[in-house]
């Protein structure tokens, strides 16, 4: 368990740097879109890994490890956006918005240590496809829930969703990262 919360923070970090330094070049202008526009933008994500590792082929050039880590950034945006109903600024200052992510990236963090106990750490098992066919499932779970207008009967709330779909992008890229190191 230490290995992985050693391999979860050092994923997390290169996240966290990639979302200060656009929040730097970019403001907050993320902050305009709605909980739904966010979960499109993370269906592209997916969807791109998905078609990348069915086909093979990347045209864009872009490699899916930088996907998987906006999938964590986009991941967190929805939930502060969803979480954070008192809000009214669009444009928050860099300290604000980077006090946000990490207030949500360490609730996510506990999360998966709960989580990592009780299922033993299936996921270095799994193969990172399955991870991303995971994310895209609670991707359509979200989307219906939106469709509803928020409303479930017995499943989570969407944050729930967010919060798996973040911790299966962060599996996702520690498998990435120890399937580089075994390269090299």
């Amino acid at each position: 368990m230490n290995k992985t919360n050693t391999e979860y923070t050092n994923v997390m970090n290169v996240c966290r740097e990639l979302f200060s330094k656009k929040t730097l070049d970019y403001g907050t202008a993320w902050r305009i879109l709605r909980p739904s526009s966010l979960t499109d933008q993370l269906f592209i994500k997916a969807q791109r890994i998905r078609t990348v590792q069915e086909t093979g082929e990347n045209k864009v050039g872009e490699n899916i490890e930088d996907e998987f880590v906006a999938i964590v950034n986009y991941c967190l945006m929805a939930i502060i956006q969803v979480c954070e109903t008192e809000l009214d600024e669009l444009e928050l200052p860099h300290e604000e918005a980077q006090m946000f992510y990490d207030r949500y990236a360490e609730k996510a963090f506990e999360l998966m240590q709960q989580k990592n106990h009780d299922y033993g750490e299936a996921w270095r098992d799994m193969r990172v496809s399955s991870l991303t066919d995971l994310i895209l499932q609670k991707i359509f779970r979200v989307k219906q829930i939106e469709d509803n207008n928020g409303t479930t009967i017995v499943s989570e709330g969407i944050d729930a969703n967010y919060y798996d779909m973040l911790n299966y992008a962060v599996f996702a890229l520690i498998h990435l990262q120890i399937g580089q190191k075994v390269a090299e």
